[in-house]
């Protein structure tokens, strides 16, 4: 028997009856042994029922420390238990929305319920302070006292993507720049008649985007671990979208790409932490330099609404429908396996730091804009 629920764009919304849900968490917490095996593991274990409804969730899960308090687990299904952002976006709750297309974890079970073990990627962000899971889930199916089960093993798998970002980065945008600069240390090390003072203004942008990688991810992991502090000074509106502009007009992401900004951009003083506001707004205008056909344009600008200043970055692709999905993902990347750390990184710094949200549109008539909203003030001045 199930309880009706509401319509889905993806797993099935309906849920088990109360009674149903106890019956069958009491058969696993009868069987002494399957519990104490599960308990001992170290490792995220949860038991779900043909609804995907938790009825068992081992001691490593329950004594998570930074899980909210939660009553009897039956009245959950993993993306609620964990918090995940999009769990209640539907009345049907975890797996029914559109975005749980993308979800490894729903995915999984339903082809464990299907009969199949398999093994996805789960990332989740979560609504408080925006905290995000990197999982590797595992599922099997087995059946116990007539009824059918999946168990669901999650390994917590931040730490590694976090390194493979890291090498990413290094491996690709630090190498690009580093030989770029070695192509300029062979042409003075042949005497080139090339101007002394294009070619020391070459190696100077180079190196500054070296500095700029670098410091862009020493920034990211001291926000994911509360270590940042904001200090606001007092900017205008148009001579920052210009310093950021001519930052990234030199970047390999912008050779035979055009940087504009729009010629109604707001001029007005406003006050924020102007090298975080810079690291959300370079990210911004590199991914779309980077969605860019050579030849294309990136334009930038800004608008004032009421108390709160806003910034933009369009390019005229359109990103495919599953990339919408999962745009502010932790560990989601259109590029290079492990290297998804930009929009997360954008939005991370603007909702927890800047007091702010980032939001973004995409359509084949429209093109992809990504905007910032920011006080118009803040902290202290």
């Amino acid at each position: 028997m199930v309880l009706s629920s509401s319509s889905t764009e993806f797993a099935p919304a309906e849920r088990s009856r109360e009674e149903d849900l106890e019956r069958q968490s009491k058969i696993l917490s009868d069987n002494v042994l399957l519990c104490s095996l599960l308990d001992a593991l170290p490792i995220m274990l949860l038991v779900v029922n043909d609804h995907r409804q938790i009825v068992f969730a081992n001691r490593f899960v329950s004594n998570l420390p930074d899980l909210p308090r939660r009553g009897p687990v039956g009245r959950y299904r993993p993306g609620e238990y964990l918090d995940c952002i999009h769990a209640y976006e539907n009345e049907g709750g975890c797996g029914t929305t559109e975005f749980c297309k993308t979800c490894g974890a729903v995915r999984a079970i339903l082809t464990s319920l299907r009969g199949q073990e398999d093994v996805q990627e789960c990332r989740i962000l979560r609504k408080e302070n925006l905290d995000p899971l990197d999982l590797r889930v595992w599922t099997t199916p087995f059946h116990l006292a007539g009824e059918e089960f999946v168990l669901v093993a999650m390994m917590d798998i931040s730490h590694e993507k976090r390194r493979l970002a890291l090498e990413r980065v290094f491996f690709h945008d630090v190498l690009n720049s580093t030989g770029g600069l070695l192509g300029i240390a062979r042409v003075l090390r042949k005497g080139s008649k090339d101007s002394g003072d294009v070619l020391a203004g070459r190696v100077y942008r180079l190196t500054e985007q070296i500095i700029n990688e670098i410091q862009g991810q020493r920034e990211l992991l001291a926000a994911e671990n509360a270590e940042l502090s904001t200090q606001p000074v007092r900017m205008n509106s148009r001579e920052f979208l210009g310093k950021v502009a001519e930052f990234y007009r030199e970047h390999e992401a912008a050779r035979e790409r055009l940087i504009e900004i729009d010629c109604e951009a707001a001029d007005v003083e406003f006050t924020s932490d102007q090298a975080l506001l810079t690291r959300v707004m370079g990210n911004m205008i590199k991914n779309a330099l980077e969605a860019s056909d050579k030849g294309e344009k990136v334009k930038s600008g800004c608008n004032v609404n009421g108390e709160q200043i806003e910034f933009w970055v369009h390019n005229s692709g359109c990103m495919p429908r599953d990339v919408q999905l999962q745009v502010f993902q932790r560990s989601f990347s259109t590029k290079e396996m492990g290297r998804g750390l930009g929009t997360y990184g954008m939005k991370l710094l603007t909702e927890r730091y800047l007091m702010g949200s980032v939001t973004f549109s995409s359509s084949q008539e429209e093109g992809t804009r990504f905007t910032v909203r920011l006080p118009l003030h803040l902290g202290d001045e």
